[in-house]
């Protein structure tokens, strides 16, 4: 047993590392940064709480918190609820040649830079864009659709729609269809089966793409800066203007620190939910 462990432990060490030198470390830099001073723009080693009284105090600060969160929020639900249908398909509709294809298609948005296409949606969504002339032909519009939480919302699903699709659909396509069979011949109809059936037994699988969806809305700068107008502000654009405001690195590292506990709270509460087994009857 003893040889077995160090044999495992040997394999494990190269991720170890890894993790220690390029996450543990620099966030344990980034918490003692917190409480670090900055004089004549210059940091000074310290440890007082004057930059977390400083930022938690501030209403502003809360204000961009919740605004992040609740933002993060409605695009994790928007990108579950559309990738849905979508993902059903390929999983049970489509062959598997075609879900081949749809998955590989999907990926191939991860080739190109997000702030490209990013930005062409400013070709989409402006008072004289593409959505704009179409609708204006009906005689509708022009409506405002850059610098809002909607263009906020869209920049996200930008991001993370091609991935909450294929997370689902490899999990969707993962359920023992044994299961669908038995209900469907237990009488239950369509909208029964997925609701008492797929979704309990891909839940791990929606549960975790959801939460990939969620952390990254709530940290992306580039949607909420150029398609939301960075005002109000989220934490990542806040962070970006503490930096800027008399170089307060520490500060800045305050709202740094509050994203990540907020993450961690979030993704442990997921993970536990997702692999919650249901109690017994």
């Amino acid at each position: 047993m003893s040889r077995l462990n160090a044999y495992a432990l040997t394999w494990r060490l190269p991720i170890i590392i890894w993790q220690i030198l390029f996450f543990l470390g620099p966030l344990l830099f980034m918490i003692a940064m917190s409480f670090f001073l900055v004089k004549n723009y210059r940091m000074i080693e310290a440890f007082e709480f004057k930059n977390w009284d400083k930022m938690l105090s501030r209403g502003y600060v809360w204000d961009s918190y919740w605004l992040t969160l609740g933002m993060a929020a409605l695009s994790t639900a928007i990108a579950s609820l559309v990738a849905f249908p979508a993902a059903f398909f390929l999983a049970f509709k489509s062959s598997e040649n075609l879900r081949r294809w749809a998955i590989f298609l999907l990926i191939i948005p991860f080739f190109t830079s997000y702030l490209v296409r990013t930005f062409s949606w400013y070709v989409i969504l402006a008072e004289s864009g593409v959505i704009n002339a179409l609708i204006g032909n009906i005689g509708l519009g022009p409506y405002t659709m850059l610098n809002t939480k909607f263009g906020t919302i869209v920049g996200y699903l930008t991001l993370t729609l091609p991935l909450v699709v294929i997370l689902q659909t490899v999990s969707l396509a993962n359920v023992d269809k044994t299961l669908i069979q038995a209900a469907q011949n237990l009488g239950c109809s369509p909208w029964r089966t997925i609701r008492a059936v797929i979704i309990p037994a891909a839940k791990a699988g929606l549960i975790v793409a959801a939460l990939f969806c969620f952390i990254l809305s709530f940290g992306d700068f580039v949607a909420p800066y150029y398609l939301g107008g960075s005002k109000p502000p989220t934490l990542p654009i806040l962070i970006i203007d503490t930096t800027k405001s008399g170089q307060q690195w520490p500060r800045a590292a305050v709202v740094a620190v509050m994203m990540m506990v907020t993450l961690f709270t979030i993704a442990f509460a997921s993970i536990i939910l997702a692999y919650r087994k249901r109690a017994s009857k």
